[in-house]
């Protein structure tokens, strides 16, 4: 198994998440968050001055899927997310030893 960690503009969600549905992904965990990569945040400028925002809004989706799944499901964040510019976002793979329900059966 694998969890798959992606973290995209928080405007691509909708269709991150059609995507993954469509490849068979059943649940995902959803989060805001903050943060920022190699760009250290933006500059905005105005005519009375300029700020530095350094933290960027984001969404943080996790999922845990089978190993087949873990190409289908970069493959359809790639295309959801993909916007062409910086700050698009990241995924992260992670092997996952063990998955034990809460839950008892």
């Amino acid at each position: 198994m694998k969890m798959i960690v992606a973290i995209i503009r928080p405007e691509k969600l909708p269709a991150v998440k059609q995507g993954l549905s469509d490849v068979g992904v059943e649940g995902v965990t959803i989060t805001d968050v903050r943060g920022h990569g190699t760009q250290s945040g933006i500059r905005i400028t105005t005519r009375v001055g300029s700020t530095v925002i350094d933290e960027i809004e984001k969404t943080k989706i996790e999922t845990v899927v089978d190993d087949a799944l873990e190409q289908p499901c970069i493959d359809a964040i790639i295309k959801a997310a993909n916007t062409g510019h910086f700050g698009d976002g990241r995924i992260f793979v992670i092997p996952v030893e063990k998955s034990i329900r809460v839950r008892q059966e």
